[in-house]
């Protein structure tokens, strides 16, 4: 009896441990399938962005960098520019450009611009292939020339209108956690079933005097992987970015991956929170229940 008791201890012990692993698990596949897998709500998550402040200084310095790259090849003649005109130039486009970033043509050719861009993002970070996620900005220049060329802007109808992308992403760092995420995409619903079905297993394997304490390690396990799962989040934050030029193009990229997570990070800590209370509910009850048990056991008969 003793033996059988051990064993089922040991077996339900194995079983909580091994859910640590499998709840960051399951969240990352749900926010594979849900999140990255689905347009609309990819373009839900990311079309806010057009209103940060990082990724809107990064366009305006993106396009104005165009502009005065062809002042200065001479493409066309403007005459001999002297360094402080050129200088005079380029802060009057910038923040011609970055006005517009407030405005609603722009919030519509961004949400086309991100709609462009879930293929390349679905690519790099799930299925392995494809390693910079880029953001094509011909909708958003586009409007941005005829807004100001109509608003009488000097030289806005020099912009030229041509692939021009911002690197939002780099997957080179991200090695085997790309693997993961394909798998676990591939896997579906099955991780969030398997998670639950292991939890109650863990709790019925264990003796029936140590389900309460089994049911307390389940609580810790999950949020245990609550936190395992923003640590992971936090870690392959510095691998997407850590190629990427330190520039606007790396804080455009840090508000685009922030966006993109966002969820796992809600959800890791929402984890951590239920698993604390469950545990807490579950040892609790334990304690009130064996205060009961001994009050009612020390009674005279």
């Amino acid at each position: 009896m003793r033996t059988n008791h051990r064993t089922r201890t040991s077996l339900s012990l194995a079983l909580i441990l091994l859910l640590t692993v499998l709840t960051p698990l399951s969240a990352v596949a749900a926010w594979a399938g849900l999140e990255i897998g689905d347009t609309r709500r990819f373009v839900a998550t990311t079309a806010p962005l057009g209103s940060d402040h990082a990724v809107r200084i990064a366009l305006a310095d993106r396009i104005t960098d165009q502009v005065m790259s062809e002042i200065k090849s001479g493409a066309f003649d403007v005459g001999p520019f002297q360094e402080d005109l050129q200088r005079a130039i380029r802060d009057l486009l910038h923040d011609a450009v970055l006005s517009f970033t407030e405005s609603d043509a722009f919030r519509n050719a961004w949400r086309t611009a991100v709609r462009a861009t879930h293929s390349t993002v679905e690519q790099a970070l799930t299925s392995g292939r494809g390693n910079a996620v880029t953001l094509d900005l011909a909708p958003v220049v586009r409007q941005v020339k005829a807004q100001l060329v109509s608003d009488g802007v000097p030289f806005a109808d020099r912009i030229p209108v041509r692939d021009t992308r911002v690197v939002v992403l780099e997957a080179n760092g991200l090695g085997v956690w790309r693997e993961v995420a394909e798998g676990l995409r591939a896997a579906g619903i099955w991780p969030a079933v398997g998670t639950a079905l292991l939890a109650a297993a863990a709790v019925l394997t264990a003796v029936a005097g140590r389900r309460r304490r089994a049911l307390t390690g389940v609580g810790l396990a999950v949020a245990a992987g609550g936190v395992l799962l923003v640590v992971v989040v936090a870690v392959t934050r510095g691998s997407v970015l850590q190629d990427l030029p330190d520039n606007g193009d790396r804080s455009a990229g840090a508000a685009f991956y922030d966006a993109l997570t966002g969820s796992l990070r809600i959800t890791g800590w929402s984890l951590l929170g239920a698993g604390l209370l469950l545990a807490l509910a579950a040892w609790l009850t334990g304690r009130l229940t064996g205060r009961h048990n001994s009050r009612h056991n020390s009674r005279p008969a």
